[in-house]
């Protein structure tokens, strides 16, 4: 394929393409154990190298790799990663097929085709590509109002941006973001840095956008994610019809979310705490964007910014009605899954503790190593043990646009308990 090149010039990048300069090769064949390939073919879309047993040559990153069974049958083809624990990612299992223009746009295609439907005009901001679950591993891409962002897990990619880039890009701007991993390389190699608009206008601040009605700003260029949590949508929704008349405690509360669907669900004083000021700023100018609603208007929002571990040590004394409990992953390893359920114990305990008799506990975890059993069993686990008697009202996963196709794209999980005492 062709090598793509890309300049900047007053805030825009250009893309440009030159023919590859190297000689054509033998395509990139590989064959993999028994145990991966029972797993490819049930659907999974990762090979990990370990797997690898033979390859005819070595493989650059972000060509294609073509999968034999041990029958010398087409199994399977993908993206080869060849830094990357997970050597192939997955695009197509099953009959041979030419990975070709037509072909990704079939695959773009199909993954608009699921969210049809799904929003309506008071939504704006939702995932279009959801990553493997949609048959594009390590890539998403989120919508927000005009704006589509761009996020790459995987340097894999990157050889083929310029093509990826001209498909994806909608009719206004697309926005580049880098997972950490992959950041250095795509500075060093390819010019790009996170953050980079692709296609449009420069970016003078967050962009905003609706949900459910709400307007929010969505941090582009820097923010967590993609600039939003998108997947947490419908817990927002559900907070909100809990909220009435309550006082509400929201840690871990990022730029608000949480907090202004409480409110307008009828929260008479919302608290949102979190680690950093610029993420408090930003959700008070999310509360300022909203004041329309006559339930906003009225809330008492305050924000206090400090560590939630720290906070909860410490308040022993302030209760709430309504305590949310959205902390950032605590297992980004499996090595850390130990200790992760063993905090996330502590802070449902603690949180707990801060909930006033006829109160509610929303807990949740974006920690994919932690399976929603272990993590509703350890929630559970630390109600009992609370001593408290209580009703658990719901559990929940991921959202229709974030929906998951293997087991390790299910990461988000919630529950909620209503305090009886």
């Amino acid at each position: 394929m062709s090598a793509a090149a890309f300049s900047c010039e007053n805030g825009r990048v250009t893309v440009k393409t030159e023919p590859a300069k190297k000689a054509a090769q033998p395509n990139l064949r590989l064959r993999i154990t028994a145990t991966a390939e029972t797993i490819v073919r049930k659907g999974h879309p990762w090979v990990f190298a370990q797997s690898v047993r033979s390859q005819n040559r070595p493989g650059a990153t972000g060509e294609l790799a073509v999968i034999f069974d041990r029958a010398d049958r087409f199994l399977a083809i993908g993206l080869y990663d060849a830094e990357s624990p997970i050597r192939v990612r997955i695009l197509h299992a099953g009959k041979p097929r030419a990975i070709d223009p037509g072909w990704w746009r079939e695959q773009a295609g199909a993954a608009f085709a699921r969210r049809n439907g799904l929003f309506d005009a008071q939504t704006t901001g939702f995932r279009l590509i959801n990553g493997e679950n949609d048959g594009w591993p390590g890539l998403v891409l989120d919508q927000y109002d005009s704006t589509r962002v761009l996020k790459l897990y995987s340097t894999a990619w990157l050889p083929r941006l310029a093509e990826m880039a001209r498909l994806l890009e909608g009719e206004n701007r697309l926005v580049l973001r880098l997972s950490r991993n992959i950041q250095k390389e795509a500075h060093d190699e390819f010019g790009l840095d996170d953050g980079t608009i692709l296609h449009g206008d420069p970016l003078d601040g967050p962009v905003v956008f609706l949900e459910s009605g709400l307007r929010f700003e969505a941090d582009v260029l820097r923010g967590q994610k993609t600039g939003f949590f998108l997947d947490q949508r419908e817990n927002r929704r559900n907070v909100e019809t809990l909220s009435k008349d309550r006082s509400v405690l929201n840690l871990f509360s990022y730029s608000g979310g949480f907090s202004l669907y409480a409110a307008r669900g009828g929260a008479g004083r919302v608290c949102s705490l979190d680690i950093s000021e610029h993420a408090l700023a930003a959700a008070r100018r999310n509360f300022a964007l909203n004041q329309e609603h006559p339930a906003v208007a009225r809330c008492r929002h305050e924000t206090i910014q400090t560590d939630a571990f720290q906070w909860l040590r410490q308040n022993t004394w302030e209760r709430f009605d309504m305590v949310v409990l959205d902390p950032p992953s605590l297992a980004k390893k499996e090595l850390e899954k130990t200790d992760a359920m063993a905090a996330y114990t502590k802070l449902i305990e603690a949180s707990l503790a801060r909930v006033n008799p006829r109160g509610i506990l929303v807990a949740a975890s974006c920690s994919a190593h932690i399976s929603a059993g272990e993590f509703f069993g350890l929630a559970r686990d630390a109600a009992r043990q609370s001593g408290r008697k209580f009703d658990e009202l719901r559990t929940t996963g991921q959202p229709p646009d974030h929906a998951a196709t293997f087991a390790e794209g299910e990461y988000l999980k919630c529950i909620y308990f209503s305090l009886s005492d």
